[in-house]
């Protein structure tokens, strides 16, 4: 049992420092900063660990970011709102898709509809609502396809069978 939290602790660590590196490299497209690496890290971290494990990998990336200067405060909304989604649907319906289709869903649509009060009385900015949508939108759906593509062809060698989550719930 302590092994076991202990395996999970290390996983989540490894995953929030990948996240915190791979914030470092995104790239234009579409009129918006692509950074998809914190939404592939919340999709693995539902396979592997669970949706509070993923919460909270999201959550210690997007405070790191910060604190290094490396994000801003709607790193907050936009990861850990995709996270918790894509973790939920994967626990109850453990299928990649479904998985892929809630962090997109709640990165956009629920994180961007968060992000919008975290700027306007956080950040004194005043933008509209898709202002918001529409880049977590592009991030997350990169990010989603790059996790799909990584996870399936785990699944596919043998690596992979179900995911950690099955047997660390």
């Amino acid at each position: 049992m302590r092994s076991t939290r202990i395996q999970k602790l290390t996983v989540a660590g490894i995953l929030t420092a990948v996240a915190v590196v791979g914030s470092l490299f995104s790239f234009p497209f579409l009129g918006s900063k692509c950074a998809p690496i914190q939404h592939m890290v919340n999709i693995i971290c539902a396979v592997f660990l669970g949706p509070w494990y993923g919460v909270g990998v999201a959550f210690a990336a997007s405070l790191i970011r910060n604190l290094l200067g490396l994000g801003t405060l709607m790193a907050f909304p936009g990861s850990m709102f995709g996270a918790l989604l894509c973790g939920l649907v994967y626990a109850r319906l453990p299928k990649l898709l479904p998985a892929c289709v809630a962090e997109v869903f709640g990165t956009a649509v629920l994180g961007g509809l968060a992000a919008y009060p975290v700027a306007v009385c956080l950040m004194g900015q005043s933008a509209a609502v898709y202002a918001f949508i529409v880049p977590f939108l592009i991030s997350t759906a990169v990010g989603s396809v790059c996790s799909w593509i990584v996870l399936t062809a785990l699944m596919r060698t043998g690596v992979l069978k179900k995911g950690l989550s099955a047997e660390v719930h």
